[in-house]
């Protein structure tokens, strides 16, 4: 690809060479203006060598599409940027220096004549490109941008490209990357560019290395419409069964049932070659044939079920065709007398010999065996009009075999069915195969030149002119052969018996009754299967067109089963067939797939009976037809805006009639092989969505999950909310997912396939916030949650402070009715320790919560919950997302710039210092944050060893991962909340890990009714069908609590207090409005005894549940206004300290229980 002589040409030499854009350069000054762009965008050439001369031979205007220019032509544009080498990328280069400018131009350096109205200067050939040739573009240089003053004035806004469109290595051309959004709008001290793909635009590697190969290959063998698809269809579909079963079906079925066979088989292709047409043309069409198009538009589950399937059936087919070859030549042995051991080893002997020589003829190339299939057609078209001819001309001597010419009464007498033997859906059943050749063509849509347009009309063009064909002979056949003759000249009919003689054959004056169902006759349609070489003009042209149709649909199917093959081996979707994807030559040959098809045909081979190979392959081939009718209803039904395809004459309706035809008459055909085809398909299906192929082909799929979830979603919003069908619908304050696996991990226990679970992440701290790292971290992330197997969303937001970013998510977070009822917190372990506006904040989001009618839970570990600080975390991000573009971090212990603080409040010590007062924010800074890569050991000691309390808190982080054992769970449900603080214990011991936990509950009483409580109590339980092991009734919570308890109590709010007896009233009020969290004197007098109920209570835990495996409690309230944020912190730490794991949890008070059906 040519890249641009220099960074920019002095106006002066452009200006003589470049006559309508004179008058502009005339204004402007040599080098760089502000009026000018700052930018210079150019292509760098694949072989980036830097060279500061331009040979004159490299000239723009001579656009010589040779590849070795690329070379000379590529220029370093400028130092610095003269090692930046992507491929077919724009490259900006900022023109710091103006001397610089001119230096490399020069004045053969001309741009080429093309669009003549200054919108682009960009030559002809580099808009038309050779296959797999490359681009050679040529640009202004006078105007500093490729964009060529786009509409009149300097941008690097890009015009429509197709080039903009392609696939990263694309097999027609080079990829160009448009400029980013990000590069047209940021601000211009911004880096320039980062390499990314649109959605789905990325390759997988195997089809990256196909396209490269195609790319590179030169004098690459392709066909059009007629040679490629015609003459394949056409030869395939007139395979053997012309011309020795055809007119033994009209002798069983009769004229008229024959026609009927015909024209549903045809029905069945036509509404399949329709649907292959929509497909075809719905894009660019790789090789893989079938499995191409169903794998590309259903996924890779039914793709890679259905290509193992196909590429097996027409591999099956070699030897179906091959038998039916072996056969003819079997009998042509026994008139001669020259057999050579018997029947069935003879066909043996004779199919294996044959299917080598097809094998070598494959293995030759695509160009012999296109070359061979031309001749074989032209032997078969000869062979049909032989045949026709020869029902014209009637010839005494064949009067004795059944052939007497046209005749009515010889078509009335076969106008109906005379079964022997079989039914009308058997003779089907061996008729079928003879129309399932139309996938010839798409097979090989690799070698086409144009797969859209040659697929269709290829397709449907063979269908019309072999369906006519097969009409044809049917009718012909009935109309001038008997069902049954003896061959023996003498069984004329004596003047006698001419009276009692009702057959055709007594008007031409032969009795042929002696023939019988239990004594045939040799002869006749019903007995020879070689009556149409008899009727011919010339006997041995049909044998020559039975070798022709059986050889040339035995080697279509040879080269389309290890194409099919080696489609889906380089896919990658089963891993043990990789070795099968290597192709060799400049065609890209699948041999070893060729040497696989031939063993398969082989085996098959030696069964050395037609009537039995036949049904098999029938199933194979009709499940795809099924799917590629099912495709495209599937594709219409999700009505996805990238279906479009360009063939029109489709409807989805008769598509879908098409596949449930395609599925009846598999089970007509051979119920148990229909049903072992679909056991098999299924099988693989299975397989495949198990494994989960790492592929992303934009299926309809994807389309329709799409679809139903919008449409049921939008269902779901007309629907009333019910009690029965209340779910906790959790916002979970984890910030980064991995940083908190406990909270993550308990509350997924508990809505896992129940409710929806959102991953909340406030981002603070930030001056500029940088949304693209947002994105980035959105989709990475919720890889992270689905490689996990947890069923969560993730959902950060930027925000001023957490208590916004918390508003932003309480309002926004969801969907519709997917929208969470249920704000879950970490316990701020550390709330002593940093500034306490950050517990005023926290405090705040809890108050918030209840405003917007959420339930609260918070849950406490003793041990604490974050695990970010902890170095040595790499398996919690797995492989492939340890990229080094990838800009994850976490909250940095280092504190001298803003840092990205981690929502749901840091609970351990290293991460909260950054809240302290002590610490000035830099106002200097971009916004920011100082941070280290997520999770990433230290390069200088790997493996750190771990102090004792981070031990404890990764042990800690990971119970809730493991089965729990025989423990209890114990709900102190002290206050009606509406039943959430029951709810989610249920619903925890019914997931596998907490099923051997038994549920008891504690609730309190007074001492004089305690049996009566627990009675009702147990009541209500079993009204509300929630198993329980055992019911304690407190009679002492308002008991005092011990008095060192209590002066402990004292002590940890000491600091907190703002004691404004011992001040002025204005100076307390002042510093009360300074630090709204303090306590006052009044408000713990007030709610002294709410105090004294929180350390009871915990008296009371630890007597009861400390070795509980969880303990669900009822969560305090504090009222707004008038309780401060660290009263109620002191109270919930009181209630909640060294416990096992504690939820505290309070629903809004609407009933989430019922006990009524």
């Amino acid at each position: 690809m040519s890249a641009t002589s220099a960074p920019s040409a002095p106006a002066e030499t452009a200006a003589p060479e470049n006559d309508f854009l004179a008058a502009d350069a005339d204004q402007k000054p040599p080098g760089p203006t502000p009026s000018q762009s700052r930018f210079q965008v150019d292509i760098v050439a694949e072989a980036a060598g830097a060279t500061e001369d331009k040979s004159p031979n490299s000239d723009a205007s001579s656009g010589v599409p040779s590849s070795d220019k690329a070379p000379q032509e590529s220029q370093g544009a400028d130092p610095g940027a003269g090692g930046e080498e992507s491929k077919g990328r724009f490259r900006v280069v900022n023109f710091a220096d103006p001397s610089a400018a001119g230096c490399a131009a020069s004045p053969d350096a001309a741009p080429a004549e093309g669009f003549q109205n200054g919108d682009t200067v960009m030559s002809e050939t580099s808009l038309h490109s050779s296959t797999g040739g490359q681009h050679h573009y040529h640009y202004d240089t006078h105007t500093h941008t490729y964009y060529l003053r786009t509409f009149g004035h300097n941008t690097i806004d890009a015009v429509p490209n197709i080039d903009f469109y392609r696939q990263t290595a694309a097999p027609l051309g080079e990829k160009l990357i448009r400029p980013t959004l990000s590069e047209l709008h940021d601000e211009l001290d911004k880096e320039p560019f980062e390499d990314g793909f649109a959605n789905g635009d990325e390759l997988t590697p195997a089809e990256e290395a196909a396209a490269k190969e195609a790319a590179e290959s030169k004098g690459v063998v392709k066909f059009g419409w007629i040679k490629g698809v015609l003459v394949r269809c056409m030869l395939n579909i007139w395979g053997v069964m012309l011309f020795i079963r055809m007119s033994w079906i009209v002798g069983q079925a009769g004229i008229a049932l024959a026609c009927l066979i015909v024209a549903m088989a045809t029905a069945v292709t036509t509404i399949t070659g329709l649907s292959t047409s929509a497909i075809a043309t719905n894009g660019f069409v790789r090789g893989g044939g079938a499995y191409y198009l169903i794998s590309r538009s259903l996924g890779p589950e039914f793709g890679g079920s259905i290509g193992l399937i196909f590429a097996f059936a027409n591999a099956v087919a070699v030897a179906m065709y091959v038998v039916g070859f072996a056969e003819t030549v079997v009998e042509l042995l026994t008139a001669a007398d020259a057999i050579m051991m018997d029947e069935i080893n003879d066909i043996r002997i004779i199919g294996t010999i044959t299917v080598i020589l097809l094998l070598g003829i494959s293995v030759a190339g695509m160009e012999w065996e296109a070359k061979a299939q031309i001749f074989l057609l032209i032997v078969l078209i000869t062979a049909i009009i032989n045949y026709f001819i020869g029902t014209f001309i009637p010839v005494k001597a064949k009067e004795s075999f059944g052939f007497f010419g046209y005749d009515s009464a010889i078509m009335w007498e076969n106008m109906g069915p005379n079964f022997r033997g079989e039914t009308f859906f058997s003779v089907f059943s061996i008729f079928f195969p003879a129309a399932t050749g139309i996938l010839a063509g798409a097979n090989i849509s690799g070698d086409l030149a144009d797969p859209q347009l040659a697929i269709p009309r290829g397709t449907l063009l063979a269908i019309l002119i072999t369906g006519i064909v097969y009409l044809g002979v049917a009718v012909s056949t009935g109309s001038c052969i008997v069902r049954e003759a003896s061959g023996n000249v003498n069984d004329t009919l004596s003047s006698q018996f001419m009276s009692n003689c009702t057959d055709a054959a007594c008007k031409f004056g032969y009795d042929f009754s002696s023939c019988t169902e239990e004594n045939p006759c040799k002869y006749g349609l019903l007995n020879d299967f070689q009556m149409m070489s008899m009727v011919s003009g010339f006997g041995p042209i049909i044998s020559a067109g039975i070798f022709s149709a059986t050889l040339s649909s035995a080697l279509a199917s040879l080269v389309s089963a290890p194409k099919v093959f080696q489609a889906l081996c380089k896919d990658n979707i089963y891993p043990g067939l990789a070795m099968f994807a290597k192709g060799y030559g400049k065609n890209n040959e699948p041999l070893r797939g060729y040497i696989l098809t031939f063993g398969i045909a082989l085996a098959f081979i030696l069964i050395a009976q037609l009537n039995i190979i036949a049904p098999i392959i029938s199933n194979f081939f009709l499940a795809s037809y099924a799917l590629i009718n099912f495709s495209v209803f599937h594709a219409s039904l999700a009505n996805s805006p990238g279906w479009r395809p360009s063939f029109k004459y489709y409807n989805m309706w008769v598509s879908l009639a098409g596949a449930v035809l395609c599925c009846v008459v598999m089970f007509v055909i051979n119920w148990w092989a229909a049903l072992l085809t679909n056991v098999i398909v299924l099988g693989l299906y299975i397989y495949v969505s198990y494994k989960k192929p790492d592929v992303n082909w934009g299926s309809s799929t994807q389309a329709l999950t799409y679809h139903q979830a919008l449409t049921h979603t939008l269902h779901l919003t007309g629907v009333e909310d019910h009690i029965k069908n209340f779910r906790p619908q959790c916002l979970v304050m984890t910030g980064y997912p991995n940083s908190r696996p406990a909270l993550l991990d308990l509350v997924h226990s508990f809505t896992k396939n129940v409710g929806l679970m959102i991953c909340g992440h406030i981002r603070t701290g930030y001056r500029r916030p940088n949304f693209k790292d947002l994105s980035t971290d959105q989709s990475r992330y919720q890889r992270w949650l689905l490689k996990n197997e947890t069923k969560a969303f993730y959902t950060p937001v930027f925000a001023e402070d957490m208590r916004q970013g918390t508003q932003y998510l309480l309002q926004a977070a969801g969907l519709g009715r997917l929208k969470p009822n249920t704000l879950v917190l970490g316990f701020k372990n550390d709330w002593r320790d940093g500034d306490m506006m950050n517990v005023e904040t926290y405090i705040t989001m809890i108050h918030d919560a209840f405003d917007f009618q959420f339930g609260a839970v918070i849950l406490r570990l003793k041990e604490g919950l974050d695990v970010s600080h902890i170095q040595g975390q790499d398996e919690l991000l797995s492989s492939q997302e340890k990229s080094s573009v990838m800009k994850d971090v976490i909250v940095s212990i280092d504190t001298s710039k803003d840092s990205d603080a981690d929502s749901s409040k840091q609970s351990s010590k290293a991460t909260s210092l950054q809240n302290s007062p002590a610490i000035q924010k830099d106002d200097d800074d971009d916004g920011k944050a100082t941070t280290q890569p997520l999770l990433k050991k230290d390069k200088r000691s790997p493996t750190v060893p771990l102090n004792v309390s981070d031990q404890r808190l990764l042990e800690a982080s990971q119970q809730f991962q493991k089965k729990q054992g025989k423990g209890t769970v114990d709900v102190w449900w002290l206050f009606d909340d509406g039943g959430l603080t029951l709810l989610i214990p249920y619903l925890l011991t019914n997931k596998k890990r907490w099923k051997d936990c038994k549920i008891r509950v504690f609730i309190g009483g007074k001492i004089n009714r305690i049996d009566h409580d627990r009675r009702a109590m147990a009541t209500l339980l079993s009204k509300f069908r929630i198993d329980f092991s055992d019911i304690t009734v407190l009679g002492d919570v308002n008991t005092k609590p011990k008095k060192e308890h209590v002066s402990a109590f004292e002590e940890m709010i000491e600091p907190y207090r703002l004691k404004e007896d011992d001040m002025e009233q204005e100076a307390a009020e002042r510093l009360k409005n300074s630090e709204p969290w303090r306590i006052t004197d009044n408000e713990l007098e007030l709610y002294r005894a709410k105090t004294n109920r929180q350390i009871r209570l915990n008296e009371l835990l630890k007597e009861h549940s400390s070795t509980a495996a969880l303990i669900v409690i009822s969560l305090p309230l504090a009222r707004k206004g008038t309780v401060s944020s660290a009263l109620y912190m002191a109270w919930l730490e009181a209630l909640s300290k060294e416990l096992p794991p504690i939820l505290l949890v309070r629903g809004n008070h609407q009933s989430v229980l019922t006990f009524y059906s």
